[in-house]
């Protein structure tokens, strides 16, 4: 659901198969990869403000 959530894809797609497993992993891996760096900058911006 992560990817629908994010608004990737629609549900529907999920449901109907035009959509595969291969594409799904791989938008997961997007999604942790972007939260990942996110989390670095935030950690990075916080410890170059002091």
């Amino acid at each position: 659901m992560r990817p629908v959530d994010a608004g990737y894809i629609s549900y529907s797609a999920l449901k109907d198969g035009s959509v595969d497993l291969a594409d799904i992993a791989r938008m997961n891996d997007w999604l942790d990869l972007k939260a990942d760096n996110n989390n670095r900058i935030e950690r990075w911006r916080e410890a170059n403000e002091r």
